[in-house]
């Protein structure tokens, strides 16, 4: 494990040359890829989004892949198309470039509700069905797909909550400090951090470090703590729709993902309050007097904050 944190730490030190100020995002990408989800990244234009995303593949050395979506984008452009070789007189399968182990999804909600669901196959199954044949993608696989803020936008498409439920979690990029944005500044005025991006992680260790995530301990305790948090979502008032069993059991994952890229052997309570608000918010869906009254990010901050943190004991019982 120490090994495993010493790699994290290397890597997470080297998105620092070119990414300033994310360090809570990059260790959510990391808990996502080893907690098998996907990433829903939300910002205005311009505050690193696709840098992030591009940064991150280069690290782990993975295949990147990259979709501009647009309105006119079709399914078989995510997919791949099945072609006829005049040469061979067979059709043959060329894939898209959902075969790949990191694909940006680019303002994933400029695209159409059919080809938005092209993705649901590869998100949950980690394969795509083109014509009949399926085929499966390399591992690991992870989406980070970015979207603007729908109110600010013209020509987009809300996200159903099919699509939203696969992604673990939402992250919002938001605007650097002063101080980062200062850094930024000094960092790009002579040099492009990002073209020396150098690879830290073996696409083959996060393969292996996915088996220890099922090694981490979860107490009594914290589970018990896990549901009431979820269980206060279903039975609040201004919320019409819950977090689901999935949603709890993705909650338990990424919290074993993130205490090992710790260093730990058990999930804290600290860790599933911290992670709470960005795998449960996108998932929430209020109802009319709420959504009125608040945003579910408010709602949800109420529910946390009704709920007692357990007292974390040195050693976790089981």
């Amino acid at each position: 494990m120490a090994s495993l944190q010493a790699k994290i730490n290397a890597a997470k030190q080297e998105i620092g040359k070119a990414i300033i100020g994310k360090e809570l995002a990059v260790e959510l990408l990391f808990t996502a890829i080893l907690a098998e989800g996907h990433i829903l990244l939300e910002s205005v234009p311009g505050s690193g989004k696709t840098k992030l995303a591009k940064s991150f593949a280069t690290i782990i050395s993975g295949k990147f892949q990259r979709i501009q979506f647009t309105p006119d984008v079709l399914p078989s452009d995510v997919t791949g198309i099945q072609f006829y070789n005049p040469k061979t007189q067979e059709f043959e399968l060329r894939t898209g470039p959902v075969y790949s182990n990191i694909l940006l999804a680019d303002e994933i909600n400029r695209a159409t509700p059919k080809t938005q669901s092209s993705l649901l196959e590869a998100m949950e199954e980690k394969q795509v069905t083109v014509d009949g044949e399926t085929v499966a993608l390399p591992a690991p696989f992870l989406v980070i797909a970015t979207q603007n803020p729908v109110e600010s936008n013209h020509g987009t498409f809300q996200l159903p909550e099919a699509q939203l439920d696969r992604f673990l979690f939402k992250i919002d990029m938001g605007y650097p400090s002063l101080e980062e944005e200062r850094t930024i500044l000094d960092t790009y005025r002579e040099a492009e951090p990002f073209t020396e991006l150098k690879k830290v992680i073996e696409l083959e260790e996060l393969v292996d470090w996915r088996k220890q995530v099922k090694q981490v301990t979860v107490s009594q305790p914290v589970r018990d703590y896990l549901l009431k948090l979820v269980r206060g979502t279903r039975e609040h008032h201004e919320i019409e729709l819950g977090i689901s069993t999935r949603g709890a059991l993705a909650l338990m994952k990424a919290g074993q993902a993130y205490a090992l890229i710790k260093g730990k052997e058990y999930v804290s309570p600290a860790d599933i309050k911290l992670l709470t608000p960005y795998l449960f918010e996108h998932r929430l869906i209020l109802n009319m007097e709420g959504s009125i009254r608040k945003t579910p990010a408010q709602v949800l901050e109420e529910i946390i904050g009704q709920i007692d943190v357990p007292v974390e004991a040195g050693e976790p019982v089981s």
